[in-house]
């Protein structure tokens, strides 16, 4: 496993712009889904109660599941917000979202058994890998915004363990509209009431991570609240990290069936990937505080919102000029998606951009715009389609960056 296991792409890029970056070169660095906190800094009220929190000395371990206090807080929280009830033993806390999506593949994929996920999407061909999954992979299409229906799921949910759904999602931006996701519960619901007794069940990961940032008319909808009967099934994964721009505190929650929840617990005790003591108990304090968090996410959204525009208008003005770029209107999360169609075109020193490769090196080179391409995403290498980051984009330089990327694609031929 480890020999075939593929590195991080996204990390590899960065390496390589950090290079360039720390030689003096000015680069427009859209890649990292993460935030500058000179930008996007973390809820003051959290940081204080986080400072706090270590001056009481809450600096020793904490229950394996989480602390209690920050377990009732998820409940409450999750329950005002999304209409969705879980009790204690239904909520498991980690280090943020990873060692929990780790831990749901490992409690419920057997080696050889099928994961439905799509493509793009974020990290579920590595996590797949790294249990001996069966890799079913759903093809995504712009036309449906890059989201998977129940037709695409249909066709591989016999014998299947897991089926994966990020919405909002990394990295397109795009969210699964209310009539698909019903339709998608109804299959996962048909499937198990035709598995025989002692047969495995189909479970559903549902990562919701940025639910809280939407934009517009787009609207987030959770499996448990369209169809009460899916919370036997589903397994939620979210966390402060996006909703609160809190990526390195490292605070994230699971909601989901008992039984899974205390195997998820068992395996993460051994791994030792809790959040720590003292953010836990941050964490508590802070999210019952519903008018500080009401203000804070306004602010948030509008700043990351405004981003979005500006560059999908950006992106729209070039495609009006003639050039051969795209782009999906910004629905939710901190991520445009762009189609950068380059390929067979010559630059000024007579090299041939022959591959999405090429391009990726050519933005980055002649118009020093660094952006993650699909294929980073389980994509092809030739999928022309690329993820803007927001979280680290300074809007006072939109206008700059536009200038290099038009000059760049006035070069080509």
């Amino acid at each position: 496993m480890a020999e075939t296991l593929i590195g991080s792409e996204i990390v590899k890029l960065g390496n390589a712009i950090s290079e360039r970056v720390a030689k003096g070169e000015k680069i427009y660095n859209y890649t990292i889904g993460d935030f500058d906190p000179e930008l996007f800094s973390i809820p003051k009220e959290l940081e204080h109660l986080i400072v706090k929190s270590y001056q009481a000395h809450h600096t020793n371990y904490p229950a394996a599941e989480g602390v209690a206090d920050l377990r009732k807080a998820v409940s409450d929280f999750m329950k005002q917000r999304e209409g969705i009830d879980y009790e204690l033993n239904e909520i498991q806390i980690a280090a943020g979202g990873r060692p929990l999506i780790y831990a749901l593949f490992s409690v419920i994929v057997d080696k050889g058994d099928k994961v439905i996920y799509a493509e793009p999407s974020w990290n579920n061909n590595h996590y797949t890998h790294l249990v001996g999954g069966v890799h079913c992979v759903i093809e995504c299409k712009v036309e449906n915004n890059f989201m998977p229906t129940v037709e695409d799921i249909r066709k591989n949910i016999k014998g299947a363990a897991l089926v994966c759904l990020c919405t909002p999602q990394n990295p397109t931006g795009t969210t699964l509209n209310k009539e698909t996701l019903e339709e998608i519960c109804d299959l996962i619901l048909e499937e198990n009431k035709l598995r025989g007794e002692g047969e495995k069940k189909v479970y559903l990961l549902f990562d919701q991570m940025y639910w809280t940032l939407t934009f517009g008319a787009t609207l987030h909808f959770n499996p448990v609240s369209l169809r009460p009967q899916m919370k036997e099934y589903t397994i939620f994964v979210d966390g402060i990290s996006k909703a609160f721009s809190a990526t390195g505190v490292r605070v994230g929650w699971s909601l989901g069936p008992s039984e899974v929840i205390a195997k998820m617990k068992s395996i993460l005790s051994h791994l030792g990937a809790w959040a720590p003591m003292a953010e836990q108990k941050a964490v508590a304090q802070y999210l019952p505080q519903t008018e500080v968090i009401d203000q804070f996410l306004s602010n948030y959204k509008s700043e990351i919102e405004a981003r979005l525009v500006n560059l999908y208008d950006g992106f729209m003005k070039l495609k009006n000029k003639g050039f051969s770029v795209e782009a999906i209107s910004p629905q939710a999360a901190i991520y445009l998606t762009v189609k950068i169609d380059l390929v067979g075109k010559m630059a000024v020193d007579g090299k041939m951009l022959n591959t999405q490769s090429d391009v990726t090196s050519y933005l980055l080179t002649e118009a020093k715009l660094a952006v993650v391409p699909f294929s980073a995403f389980g994509g092809t290498t030739e999928n022309p389609w690329y993820r803007i980051s927001v979280g680290t984009c300074k809007k006072e330089e939109i206008p700059d960056m536009f200038a290099m990327l038009e000059k760049a694609l006035s070069k080509l031929k």
